[in-house]
């Protein structure tokens, strides 16, 4: 059976529509009858669930445990060793709250806005770490029908001031931590009166922005829910078509955009996330739990977690830098303490987990790993028959399984695609890796993997409450007429779509068609299974020299799976005929490498420059091109190892971990001419 069907006439030059086949002829836009708005999606539970299962779950750190580490670092082509200290946590157990007494601190801090003097419809900036309280907040905005604007906490001075400015908001939620930022950025926000803030401040932050802006009122977090406590106010909740949330996206050039999401919007995607996966997640039972820890301010996660509201799985909010136990002190890490069962994540995080299985394995006596290899290949096997491999957990991956809880079933990846051969390999050694694709225009819908069906390298079939069509791309060559597997620009329709970005006409009418379909940019293929897998962006999509296109995130998903990266960015010059790269690498594995090749004495920048060192890798991502089965032209003909970790800080990644081409493009022109043997 096909996981979607085809609806509609055949147009030439597109595909015809695709919907999944659960929903062939209507498009679903409620999870249940009378749930309209997030505001319902949290009440569905308060009244089904109430005190008898636990809604939200958090940490307090306890304490903060220092140590003096002595680190190696290049000054002048000189290796130096310096002692520094790092920082490690002490948390406490995992505290729960329930339905009931989540929604009473939403109705708090609802009527502590109104205390404020906010309104319906009023909006309340929310430019802070994801974690228990950004929840609570947002939905005490909804509670009095108000809308959250959401910047993230990496978004920058300039981003998070256009986001205040272009919305006028006169209140925002932020951290304690972030209040230095609020500094800068306040005297270039006209409209802003409140400052509510989570967290006790550090020094004498506080006194300078209030001796500075003597027009801002400033209140914790925990001042505002009393003041909603001692004034109660009854809720005023919004309607469907209410905006919940102007999600500003990062971009990867200019000033972010605006995206508006009705409640509808986002319901639907509920909705649509349900009916594909809810029967899936009865047949694993009720005590289901997710851990929370990417940023809320993605719509991934954002939508993820209302789903998991609405099912009544636990959401436990962990911080990246708190998840393993590496990390911590005197306590296990986030996902040990938690033992979710559910797990969301973007492609770093998995090939992170991916590639320290892979050193623990390695690292192994050659008995030890023949046993891994065999099991794996065995369990493989076994998976693609829909047959039984419990024996072989037992034996050999349960070890595997406990580094993240040893409870998790099923895990979802987004964000950006994650390479079939690190799904492949997790899927066998931890849990099915469930890989999904959205944008925030669709509220992160367009398509998710069915746990039923085995399949690596797909996005699996059009989420219920959308429909789907590929658009001839004639200039690259994707088109619809194509076989076996036709291709084209991703178009997506339906009623988790947004109407356009906030106060910029002119792009909306560039990105959305009259009857509302909606132009991703993004390349697709439709498999023969009904399945759609994504290949590429349209932005991304090079020419090279002898007339063959080059898809460059694709690539980069591929040779991301190396052992010897951590990350990547493939170039094309459109006048040569094969890509170069730029490759941050595993400090570890280059040590490894350096080590079999009697180079250990090599400070890390010469081993960084070192052709030995550099061909060995290169030599990898051959051996990984003829693995995926890549053109001649695809293959990377030279490589540039770079010290310099790609950070959303430093500005050269997205905050959603994207890469900023650009800018990295711009930072390394010196080292791209070389590799290309451009002189200036």
């Amino acid at each position: 059976m096909e996981c979607s069907v085809p609806v509609g006439p055949k147009v030439k030059g597109e595909t015809q529509i695709r919907r999944s086949a659960l929903s062939p002829n209507d498009l679903v836009s409620t999870p249940a009858p009378g749930v309209n708005t997030l505001y319902d999606v949290l009440q569905y539970n308060v009244k089904k669930i109430g005190t008898k299962q636990a809604c939200m779950a958090y940490r307090n750190i306890e304490s903060i445990v220092e140590e003096e580490k002595e680190v190696t670092k290049v000054v002048n082509n000189q290796e130096i060793k310096e002692k520094k200290t790092w920082k490690y946590f002490k948390l406490s157990d995992f505290i729960y709250l329930n339905y009931e007494e989540v929604s009473e601190l939403t109705r708090s801090i609802g009527a502590g806005l109104v205390n404020l003097g906010l309104q319906k419809n009023s909006k309340v900036e929310i430019f802070s770490v994801t974690g228990l309280n950004w929840m609570l907040v947002t939905h005490g905005c909804f509670s009095q029908g108000m809308t959250i604007v959401t910047a993230y906490d990496t978004l920058g001075e300039s981003g998070l001031a256009h986001s205040m400015n272009e919305t006028e908001v006169t209140t925002i939620f932020t951290n304690a931590d972030l209040l230095p930022t609020i500094k800068i950025v306040a005297g270039k926000v006209p409209s802003l009166i409140y400052v509510i803030y989570d967290g006790k401040p550090k020094g004498n932050i506080l006194e300078e922005i209030k001796e500075s802006f003597q027009k801002i009122q400033f209140i914790s977090l925990d001042e505002l829910k009393e003041l909603g406590r001692k004034n109660p106010v009854a809720p005023n909740p919004p309607s469907a078509q209410d905006y919940c949330c102007i999600m500003y996206t990062s971009g990867s050039t200019g000033n972010p955009k605006g995206v508006m999401l009705t409640h509808a919007n986002i319901v639907a995607a509920v909705a649509g996330v349900n009916k594909m996966l809810q029967p899936t997640l009865v047949t694993i039972g009720l005590d289901n739990s997710l851990l929370a820890f990417l940023p809320l301010a993605h719509v991934l996660e954002f939508t993820v977690e209302h789903v998991c509201i609405f099912w009544g799985v636990t959401l436990g909010y962990g911080n990246i830098r708190t998840l393993t136990d590496a990390s911590v002190r005197d306590c296990l890490g986030d996902i040990r303490a938690f033992k979710p069962t559910l797990l969301v994540g973007v492609p770093a995080v998995w090939e992170s987990i991916r590639k320290g299985v892979l050193a623990k394995v390695n690292a192994g006596s050659p008995a030890l790993q023949k046993i891994f290899y065999a099991a794996f290949k065995t369990k493989g096997w076994l998976l693609r028959r829909g047959l039984p491999a419990g024996i072989l957990d037992n034996v050999v991956f349960n070890k595997i399984k406990d580094q993240t809880g040893g409870r998790l079933k099923y895990a979802l990846s987004g964000g950006a695609p994650v390479s079939p051969e690190t799904q492949e390999f997790l899927t066998i050694t931890v849990c099915p890796i469930l890989q999904g694709y959205g944008l925030t225009e669709t509220c992160g819908m367009c398509g998710i993997d069915s746990p039923d069906v085995l399949r690596y390298g797909t996005v699996g079939s059009p989420v219920p409450c959308l429909e789907v069509k590929l658009v001839d791309e004639p200039n690259s060559g994707y088109l619809s007429t194509n076989l076996p597997c036709p291709q084209g620009e991703i178009w997506i329709r339906g009623n988790c779509i947004t109407e356009g970005y906030y106060k910029n006409e002119a792009l909306t009418r560039e990105s959305f068609t009259e009857d509302k379909w909606f132009q991703t940019g993004d390349i697709g293929e439709w498999k023969q299974d009904g399945s759609l897998a994504v290949i590429d962006r349209k932005k991304n999509l090079v020419k090279l020299s002898n007339g063959e296109y080059i898809a460059l995130e694709k690539l980069e998903s591929i040779y991301k799976s190396i052992l010897y990266v951590s990350n990547i960015c493939v170039y094309a010059d459109s006048f040569q005929t094969r890509p170069v790269a730029l490759i941050v690498p595993l400090y570890d594995r280059i040590m490894e490498l350096a080590k079999e090749k009697g180079l250990g004495h090599l400070n890390v920048e010469e081993l960084y420059k070192n052709k030995e060192i550099c061909t060995g890798i290169l030599n990898a991502c051959s051996a990984q091109a003829k693995k995926a089965d890549l053109k001649p032209a695809e293959i990377i003909s030279a490589i540039t190892l770079v010290p310099d970790e790609w950070t959303s800080q430093n500005g050269l990644l997205t905050a959603a971990q994207k890469l900023k081409r650009k800018d990295i493009l711009e930072k390394y022109k010196e080292e791209l001419d070389h590799m290309y043997g451009i002189k200036k």
